[in-house]
């Protein structure tokens, strides 16, 4: 974090990883994921009502950042889609989800730039060796378990992490631990 100076879009990471995390989720047996959807749940609202205490909306975006946002989270999201689309077509859809992983670690370090924000970098390397670990994993294995739900689920808990050191709220965590 840039000093005492409140971060731009204070949410993106707790949704994100909410995001990951259902997708993790959803890879589970029905009862287990059920259990671990809603804890993740639990996990991406506290982090949302924690950072709306601390930083309200937080701080607008520099001049023609909003569209620059936009349009990287709206290229990621139709990569995502035709890559999803297009490796279900050649049977290899159990890749969709780690190719998925890789994009948004891509965009997470074009976003560093913008953001000015190194967290983003070291979060989105994570997701690419990630979504690259998890492709390994897709190809030699059977079901969804690895390429979906641990690649969620660990996608989700970086970007959990990632969003709490970015706004301060692990400082603030570890400082309430020593007193």
């Amino acid at each position: 974090m840039r000093g005492s100076a409140e971060p731009y879009v204070p949410y993106v990471e707790p949704i994100a990883g909410g995001a990951w995390w259902t997708i993790g989720a959803a890879a589970l047996d029905a009862g287990v994921g059920t259990v671990v959807l809603a804890g993740g749940l639990g996990v991406t609202a506290g982090l949302i009502v924690a950072l709306k205490k601390r930083y309200g909306t937080g701080v607008p975006l520099p001049p023609r950042g909003r569209g620059r946002f936009l349009r990287l989270l709206g290229i990621t999201v139709a990569l995502v889609a035709v890559a999803g689309t297009v490796l279900g077509y050649f049977g290899l859809g159990e890749l969709t989800v780690p190719i998925a992983c890789a994009m948004v670690g891509v965009a997470l370090i074009l976003l560093s730039s913008q953001l000015d924000e190194r967290v983003f970098l070291a979060a989105g390397g994570g997701l690419m060796v990630l979504g690259a670990v998890g492709a390994l994993l897709a190809l030699d294995s059977a079901g969804n378990m690895y390429p979906q739900g641990l690649v969620g689920l660990v996608a989700g808990g970086i970007l959990w992490l990632a969003g709490a050191y970015r706004t301060g709220l692990l400082d603030e965590a570890r400082q309430r631990v020593r007193h």
